[in-house]
C-alpha cells in the first residue's frame, strides 16, 4: 500500500495541531518545524525527516502553517518521489478567531502579531492543480466542535 501524506494548511491559531491530534496522530507520523524550535535548518531538516519517514513506508502529516504553493511544493514532491497520495487539509477559520486564540496563547507557543499578519497575507488556499490527490477543508464550525468537544 502507498503511504499517505496530508500537509496540514492553516493560520496560527485555526486548530491545525488540534485537529491533527484528534483525526491523525494515532495512524501518521506528525513532522513539524514547531519540533525543533531552537533547529538551525528546520526547512530542510523537515523535508529529511519526511524522506526518511516516507522510505520506511510510514503515513506523515506535515503540520505547518504551509500557507503557500511555493512552501507547499516541495513536501508534495519528496511525496511523490515515495509513492505515497498527498492530500491537503486546509482549515478555513476567519483570521480574527486565530488572533483571538494566538493572544491566549502563552510562550513559544504564542505567535508574534506581525508573523500572524505575515501568515494572513502569504495565505493561499490550496488546490489540486498543485500537485494535490485532494483537497479537503475543515470549516470554522467543525474546528470549534472538535475543540470544545
Amino acid at each position: 500500500m502507498r503511504p499517505d501524506v496530508v500537509v496540514m494548511v492553516g493560520l496560527p491559531g485555526s486548530g491545525k495541531s488540534t485537529w491533527v491530534a484528534a483525526h491523525l496522530a494515532r495512524t501518521h507520523a506528525v513532522v513539524s518545524k514547531d519540533h525543533w524550535p531552537n533547529a538551525r535548518g528546520r526547512e530542510a531538516r523537515q523535508r529529511r525527516v519526511l524522506h526518511e519517514l516516507l522510505g520506511r513506508g510510514r503515513d506523515v502529516v506535515v503540520d505547518n502553517t504551509n500557507p503557500s504553493p511555493r512552501e507547499r511544493a516541495p513536501i508534495i514532491e519528496i511525496a511523490r518521489r515515495h509513492g505515497a497520495t498527498v492530500r491537503a487539509v486546509f482549515v478555513d477559520v476567519p483570521p480574527e478567531v486565530c488572533l483571538q486564540r494566538n493572544a491566549a496563547r502563552t510562550g513559544r507557543a504564542r505567535v508574534p502579531e506581525a508573523g500572524m499578519l505575515h501568515a494572513r497575507k502569504r495565505l493561499v488556499p490550496p488546490a489540486v492543480n498543485e500537485g494535490f490527490d485532494r483537497v479537503d477543508v475543515i470549516r470554522f464550525e467543525s474546528v470549534r466542535a472538535d475543540i470544545s468537544g
